[in-house]
């Protein structure tokens, strides 16, 4: 996974609470065996809907998404995050995003962004009126700056995730971090007892 300190971009504006994993990638996307090719299965069901927002050109190529209150809600299927970064999207801001959703995105080098509930009314009123509107979310320094609107806020995410974000470390590379300590754990162990190398 590749660390990420800074997302800047345009905006996809999400007005609606209460978006669960099953609107986000329907349960027939499912059956995949590869962690790629979730994007087409992203909010599947809503998108079939012409004036869906994600179906609307002056959104194209948005890398942020702003929702709603309690985004990711539901079952714990990672694919709802895959989906999401397979879109292209690279960070999340939302009042409330759902304690599993937060681990995973962290997992998938997706910035899960919490902000408080005013100003996510404001992030998602001021992309409505200008689609072309450029957000920051800063995960260094926990700010999302929308100057354009003038908008300057901290974020909430929690230090183990922050840090995971910035030094790129996915589950693997998080356990490799302890290579020495476990190889000592190993080498110390009755050799008749099954080995982990690493």
């Amino acid at each position: 996974m590749e660390p990420v300190r800074v997302v800047t971009g345009r905006a996809l504006p999400l007005d609606r609470a209460d978006v669960d994993t099953d609107q986000i990638i329907p349960s027939e996307w499912l059956k995949r065996v590869e962690r790629t090719g979730y994007e087409n299965g992203l909010f599947a069901e809503w998108r079939q809907d012409p004036g869906f927002v994600l179906n609307r050109r002056e959104h194209a190529g948005a890398v942020i998404l702003v929702a709603g209150e309690n985004f990711g809600i539901g079952s714990s299927r990672e694919h709802a995050v895959w989906a999401l970064v397979d879109h292209g999207f690279r960070a999340v801001i939302s009042p409330r995003i759902a304690d599993i959703f937060k681990g995973n995105s962290t997992r998938s080098g997706l910035v899960p962004a919490e902000v408080t509930p005013e100003v996510g009314r404001q992030l998602l009123d001021s992309v409505l009126g200008n689609p072309a509107l450029e957000i920051t979310v800063d995960v260094e320094h926990k700010r999302i700056e929308a100057a354009g609107a003038g908008i300057s806020a901290p974020f909430m995410i929690e230090d183990s995730a922050r840090e995971r974000l910035l030094g790129g470390l996915d589950d693997v590379a998080c356990t490799l971090q302890y290579a020495a300590e476990i190889g000592r754990f190993e080498e110390s162990r009755t050799t008749w007892l099954p080995r982990v190398t690493i």
